[in-house]
């Protein structure tokens, strides 16, 4: 049976139908022959044809609103970015149509449709596509989804151009969790499409989850990522414990370890592949520079803070318009700095949250938000607002099965993690593939992956370095060139985790698997939790 359409469009047609109701009245009433009078008064047609007119202006403005609005292709990024959703109760609507908002302000043209909408030539015509997909009941698809599934779902669509990736909500307290985004997911899959990352699964409009999905968004819009949190942050106070600089004199960004400890000593608990997110700040020459800028007192108090502590941690206003003369006023219009994501490289016994970073340059030579403020502005021993983001799709795999960690740069922190966790337990099937510039310069933990490896904890470690003259340039060679062993340690149950950038590494990785293991071969490892990524 073939669902209506949106609830959007819905609402425009019951607006228009009370609207034609009202201007029917009003015509009966004003052209309606007075008993005393005979004809209707040339005033009362003047009225109506101006209700009419009012009527037909109120209907185009309507469908205005509800018609698709699909951006102008642009030159560098070609077709627009399709985002498609699927929702039940609207919530993923709304998901959506915030989602094209965020692309829009980092100048990504966009194609919003509904899944009812989607059809096959417009999933040919499409490069890269963004998902929301809700599950409602015991794992059912949204009702307005029917079409899609029957006429779309059945075809024997070819999808190798199309690069997508999947937002799921649903709630964990009833079956088969978020099931209709992993079927979407799997589908996509075995058309040959690729994704841009692992299926994020949102539990109860989980915040977490959210604030992950708006930072990839970001990172797609070309590291757009200035724009607010959708969720206000709850950060927890930790100190910067330590900071230093680990790849001197190396061709890359300078790379930076940072340790941080919480500021009431006590270290809450976390798992490997969970992640933190920081709460950036301002340096505080950029801030008093604002302040002087526009005369204002930095350390006038409100609601107990002073005012440079407010603007440290929110964008500072442009424009002298926008910028109330009262503090009190100035304050309530701030917009808080968005998050950043580091993954967490250390493990609770260690005492530490251990974070590896590059120090990312704007075009102007300044710092990046979140590394300028972790790598530059910081004190030592200062403040730094963090809180922790499980990340239940990159955790360990059960202990007793062999482990495959691949990742290049910083992805190293991630990996990392999993390692210490492994070796406290006892875990030595570990097998690490590691990518850098330079083995002098690059070679992150390497006094850790070393004695690691002489006690038994890694039984195989394969480090490749792009600008030391190897054979393998790149982690993915690498890999290529050991599709034997890759299946040898699949056949014996190895989990791979995959952690670094998503453009160029991840999607080479993965072809290199689909290679040894064949299509099939790496869909099953996907459904059965064995093939797994947290990419950036």
């Amino acid at each position: 049976m073939k669902r209506g359409p949106s609830r959007a469009v819905l609402g425009n047609i019951a607006m228009m139908a009370v609207l034609a109701v009202l201007a029917w009245l009003l015509l009966r009433l004003h052209l309606q022959e007075d008993w005393w009078l005979g004809a209707p008064l040339a005033s009362h047609w003047r009225w109506a044809a101006g209700s009419l007119i009012a009527y037909a202006a109120l209907c185009a403005l309507l469908w205005w609103r509800g018609r698709h609005r699909d951006d102008a292709a642009s030159a560098s990024d070609g077709a627009p970015l399709l985002l498609v959703w699927a929702s039940q109760t609207g919530f993923g609507q709304q998901l959506c149509e915030r989602s094209a908002e965020v692309l829009r302000a980092a100048g990504v043209p966009v194609r919003v449709r509904s899944l009812h909408q989607l059809d096959a030539p417009l999933l040919q015509q499409s490069a890269r596509m963004l998902l929301i997909a809700s599950t409602t009941g015991e794992g059912d698809p949204p009702d307005h989804t029917l079409p899609f599934l029957r006429r779309v779902m059945p075809q024997d669509l070819a999808l190798p151009h199309l690069h997508y990736g999947v937002l799921a909500l649903g709630d964990r307290s009833y079956g088969h969790f978020c099931a209709f985004g992993h079927q979407l997911d799997a589908w996509l899959r075995q058309r040959g499409a690729h994704p841009l990352f692992d299926t994020i699964e949102v539990d109860n409009a989980d915040p977490a989850a959210l604030r992950h999905w708006q930072q990839l968004l970001g990172q797609l819009g070309g590291d757009a990522t200035d724009l607010p949190d959708w969720t206000p942050p709850q950060y927890q106070h930790w100190l910067l414990h330590d900071r230093r600089l680990e790849n001197p004199g190396s061709p890359g960004a300078a790379t930076w370890r940072v340790g941080l400890v919480p500021e009431d000593g006590v270290l809450p608990a976390w798992q490997a592949g969970d992640v933190a997110e920081i709460g950036p700040q301002h340096s505080l020459a950029e801030v008093d520079a604002w302040l002087a800028a526009h005369a204002r007192n930095g350390a006038a108090m409100v609601e107990g803070q002073p005012l440079r502590a407010w603007l440290a941690r929110s964008h500072l206003p442009v424009l002298p318009d926008s910028v109330p003369a009262d503090d009190a006023a100035l304050v309530a219009a701030l917009r808080p700095l968005p998050h950043r994501e580091y993954s967490i490289a250390s493990m609770p016994a260690e005492g530490q949250v251990v974070l590896l970073l590059r120090r990312l340059l704007r075009p102007d030579g300044t710092p990046g938000l979140g590394s300028g403020w972790l790598c530059d502005h910081a004190a030592l021993g200062g403040r730094i607002d963090l809180r922790f983001r499980s990340n239940p799709n990159f955790h360990a795999p059960p202990l007793e099965a062999p482990l495959i960690l691949i990742g290049n740069g910083t992805g190293i922190a991630g990996l990392r993690a999993h390692l210490r966790a492994r070796v406290d337990l006892g875990a030595g099937r570990n097998w690490l593939l590691f990518g850098e510039r330079t083995a002098a310069h690059d070679f992150y933990f390497n006094e850790d992956l070393q004695r690691w490896q002489r006690d038994g904890m890694i039984a195989r470690l394969d480090a490749v370095f792009s600008r030391d003259g190897d054979e393998h340039h790149y982690v993915q060679d690498r890999l290529l060139a050991q599709l034997d062993t890759l299946r040898q340690w699949v056949r014996g149950g190895a989990t791979i985790l995959v952690c670094g950038s998503l453009q160029g590494m991840a999607p080479a990785v993965d072809a290199v698997i689909e290679q040894a293991l064949g299509r099939e071969g790496k869909e099953a490892l996907i459904v059965a939790g064995r093939y797994r990524r947290d990419v950036y």
